[in-house]
């Protein structure tokens, strides 16, 4: 989600019309989107900025359905992220990084929760950083996030038969690692 959210950023920033598929497609030509860990985690550059934090805000989540729903620019976007994992063991998380991205991945894990602790969860993320958001905004956006990414025709949300399901709505982070460990 990273690669979608730093290329709507751009977008956003430029003032590109999210509908304009054709302007959006030279965008990302021109656009070098990076991972690079830190102490602190995994942080995500923007033409050699980073993005980490501003690629989190409500207006990108409410803009990156119109980058995600096409195919040619998911194309490209994949492309990017294979790029960055080449030559390099990585651990790697996405709506569709098991199905689309890396589909021969050694390892998939399917991460899930009730959609109303995921709203809770990304509500305490929003506090910290989001003036006037409430948990009803949160908890709408990510039901609609949900329905679009599930029906769309390019790349739509799905878990694989390779898989492994994890449901995490009443396990801490730590528990969910811990978890994870013993499948490895």
């Amino acid at each position: 989600g990273a690669f979608y959210r730093a290329f709507t950023l751009k977008a956003m920033r430029v003032g590109v019309n999210m509908k304009d598929e054709a302007l959006l497609k030279q965008l990302l030509q021109e656009t070098k989107i990076e991972l690079r860990n830190s102490e602190g985690g995994t942080r995500v550059f923007l033409d050699g900025k980073d993005v980490s934090e501003a690629i989190r805000t409500p207006e990108v989540t409410g803009n990156v359905h119109y980058i995600a729903s096409r195919p040619a620019l998911r194309e490209r976007l994949v492309e990017q992220q294979r790029m960055a994992s080449e030559g390099v063991s990585a651990v790697a998380e996405g709506r569709d990084t098991g199905t689309v991205v890396f589909p021969s991945a050694e390892r998939k894990f399917y991460l899930d929760a009730g959609v109303e602790e995921r709203a809770r969860r990304r509500y305490l993320e929003l506090l910290e950083t989001t003036r006037g958001i409430t948990y009803q905004d949160v908890l709408e956006e990510l039901k609609k996030r949900d329905e679009r990414d599930t029906s769309r025709e390019a790349s739509p949300l799905k878990m694989g038969d390779d898989f492994i399901y994890f449901d995490t709505t009443d396990l801490t982070s730590e528990e969910v690692v811990e978890a994870l460990l013993k499948k490895i």
